[in-house]
């Protein structure tokens, strides 16, 4: 009888699977290629801000500043005439003053002084806030632009519309702009660090510029202002939207293209290979590789041509800003001083020359050359991944795993949408979390690039070469063995002690226990179950911080305790030895309560005519545990102990808070040492790496126990 059911196509599936895995491939690559774009543009914008910045900085810095007795009152003037109230004896007999040119002797001076009368000399800062004035009346892109000096806590020169009348520069900040002097202390701290980091032959880690994008999708940049080689002040400017900033428009024919010409191509392939489907198969993923290859060769022309274009575009403001600022400066009266440098205009949040724009203000070819390969490569490793996960849904819709999949999702459509939620749950709390960790650990992500794309920070296996690569655990010196307590294999080794001895201690307590529960006739058995199990019903971290408590040196129950039978009290925490055993017992008293619970109840579920057939044979109660209840307990026990190892492999809470570490790292585990890691050195990316290696090392430890003892497939039994 011929039957009913017709044989699934492959020509349909494969055809489905390359639509699919193309219209993914592609698409998801469109709109990285427009993200890409659009991040390129405000680049730019944050770029030409900072050109600007730098140009009023320089301008800035080239205005004379007021000498220092301008700002002087008559106290000051009085205290050149020395203590006693008269001149000093000059070393040369002045000049007589010539009255018929307008001199005025001494008490003529003092008598101006007290008499409030205006001296020729300039107001402090004018020329400063004349320059600032200029300035924004060229750049009407300009917002405002608010200079500070740190001297006196001045608000030296402002164009903000706010700053008028009786709040208008010069005046001292008041209270509610704290803010402001707070930025710039912080960015005179920046570069203070900055300088000394430099001179020990590191990188610069503190910004000295800040950027801020405003909620109108303007810009708030703000940088230090020096003087003589000292950080004097800061200068502030609030930039407009710049209008380059807007997302260009999808390019959707070469996409569609892409996308249209490798599956127009197996469907006429199709016609010739019939259903034989390792010839679909090798057809559909050439076509694969072959649609997403030309896709990702139009995306890099693409690329680099923005790249050229806003590169062009930089050059040409920065040209702008030279010529603006040449013709304030010589307005102002400076345009013999020193030419100016723009090619130090163009500069990163650390005030690091990017060295795109020459100091002729055109493009250095070859810097813009290896930005346009680093963009090549970032795309590149993108078009792989997306490559690869393409290509797994090409063979997952290909060789009929989606449609089983689409037919038990119809079949138990009931039981799916009840366990959809939990389903999204997990997703979103388990899943995500776990595949950014995996994600993360390939980056040198830290708390200074945070704001960076994964691309951007992207090192590969470095965080794992280094982790596993570095072998000091210890070096001899004159003293002794040192040990290095920061080692990751130190902290391996004493992870793996740590954890054998305290699951150890928790299965033998714990099945001693339900061994003595299970005794038949055994009084009041309710109740010391109650008391039993109290360790792991209270809260870890409660019961972790009573044992620090207990195990203080000078307050500490246990050392008064030993005070009183006259031994000398001990510093538990100061010696690896004496603060492995506090810790070691404190996870011993937390631990053999589940043990117990679980031995207990698989005790309970051994038949008792086993025992029973044992004594008939003659069989004594060692005989008896070692072939009748350890075997019985082995199906609840084993996996059992593999969970205990696991938990106590990543015991948080007892090392942290009772040893916290000590002494120096010794009582560290991978868990804590990671915490410490992402939390207080703020290695992100270092913390993520190790987090994957302690999964590894569990995961490889859950896979070997399970296949040795056979415990799964003694439980099917």
């Amino acid at each position: 009888m011929r039957s009913l059911v017709r044989p699934p196509s492959h020509r349909r599936r494969f055809l489905i699977g390359l639509a699919c895995a193309l219209f993914f491939g592609i698409g998801v690559g469109l709109a990285l290629l427009i993200a890409a774009r659009t991040a390129e543009r405000h680049q730019l914008a944050a770029r030409e801000a900072v050109v600007t910045l730098s140009a009023l900085s320089e301008l800035l810095d080239r205005v004379e500043a007021p000498p220092p007795a301008a700002e002087g009152g008559l106290g000051d003037e009085l205290s050149a005439l020395g203590e006693t109230g008269e001149p000093e004896a000059p070393a040369a007999e002045p000049a007589p003053p010539q009255e018929e040119e307008g001199g005025m002797g001494l008490g003529d001076e003092l008598a101006a002084l007290e008499g409030g009368a205006e001296t020729a000399q300039p107001e402090p800062g004018e020329a400063v806030r004349r320059a600032v004035a200029r300035f924004a009346t060229e750049h009407p892109e300009l917002r405002s632009i608010r200079v500070v000096t740190f001297e006196g806590i001045r608000l030296e020169a402002s164009t903000d519309p706010a700053d008028t009348d009786a709040r208008a520069a010069p005046r001292r900040l008041e209270r509610e702009e704290k803010d402001v002097y707070d930025l710039g202390q912080r960015l005179r701290a920046a570069v203070e660090e900055n300088r000394e980091t430099k001179a020990d032959g590191g990188a610069p880690v503190s910004e000295e510029i800040s950027i801020r994008e405003l909620p109108d999708g303007g810009f708030s940049v703000a940088g230090p202002v020096e003087r003589g080689g000292a950080v004097a002040g800061m200068v502030q400017i609030r930039v407009a939207p710049n209008p380059v900033v807007k997302p260009p428009a999808p390019a959707w024919l070469p996409a569609l293209l892409a996308w249209l010409a490798p599956v127009a191509v197996l469907v006429l392939l199709g016609l010739v290979l019939g259903e034989r489907r390792t010839l679909l198969a090798a057809a559909a993923l050439v076509l694969l590789a072959a649609g997403l290859f030309g896709f990702s060769r139009w995306a890099l022309g693409v690329q680099e041509a923005e790249r050229r274009d806003t590169a062009r575009q930089l050059a040409a403001h920065v040209n702008a800003q030279q010529k603006t600022t040449g013709h304030l400066l010589a307005e102002l009266g400076l345009g013999g001083a020193s030419p100016l440098h723009p090619e130090r205009w163009d500069v990163d949040v650390y005030r690091v020359p990017r060295e795109l724009v020459t100091a002729k203000g055109t493009l250095d070819e070859g810097r813009l050359g290896e930005q346009i390969r680093l963009d090549a490569g970032r795309l590149t490793r993108s078009v792989a991944v997306l490559a690869v996960l393409a290509l797994a849904l090409l063979a997952f819709v290909g060789f009929g795993a989606a449609a089983a999949v689409g037919r038990n999702l119809v079949y138990y459509r009931v039981a799916y949408a009840y366990t959809l939620p939990g389903i999204l749950a997990m997703i979103l709390l388990s899943f995500f979390p776990f595949f950014y960790g995996i994600v993360l650990s390939f980056t040198n992500a830290n708390i200074y690039n945070s704001n960076k794309s994964i691309t951007d920070i992207w090192v590969g296996l470095d965080n794992f070469i280094s982790i596993l690569s570095d072998f000091s655990i210890a070096r001899s010196t004159p003293d002794g063995l040192v040990f290095n307590y920061q080692n990751f294999y130190w902290t391996l080794g004493f992870n793996v002690v740590w954890t054998i001895a305290n699951v150890a201690i928790g299965v033998t307590l714990g099945l001693i226990l339900a061994l003595m529960l299970n005794t038949r006739g055994l009084a009041f058995r309710p109740i010391y179950r109650v008391l039993l199990i109290l360790p792991w019903a209270v809260p870890t971290y409660i019961t972790a911080l009573i044992f620090k408590g207990m195990f203080h040196q000078q307050f500490g129950v246990i050392n008064q305790i030993r005070q009183i039978v006259g031994l000398d009290p001990v510093a538990w925490f100061n010696g690896p030895l004496t603060s492995f055993a506090a810790v070691l017992t404190t996870n011993g008293y937390l631990s053999f309560s589940f043990m117990m619970v679980v031995s207990l109840g698989a005790l309970q579920s051994i038949p008792s005519d086993l025992y029973e057939a044992a004594k008939v044979d003659g069989a004594s109660r060692w005989q008896q545990f070692r072939a009748i209840t350890l075997p019985s307990l082995r199906p609840a026990l084993v996996p059992a102990i593999i969970l205990s190892v696991i938990w106590t492999f990543n015991q948080f809470n007892v090392i942290f808070l009772v040893s916290a570490g000590e002494p120096a790292g010794a009582t560290e585990i991978l868990i804590t040492q990671g915490y410490r890691m992402a939390f207080e050195q703020y290695r992100y990316g270092y913390a993520a790496a190790y987090s994957m290696v302690i999964f590894v090392i569990l995961l490889a430890y859950g896979i070997f126990q399970n296949r040795a003892t056979r415990a799964t497939e003694a439980i099917g039994e």
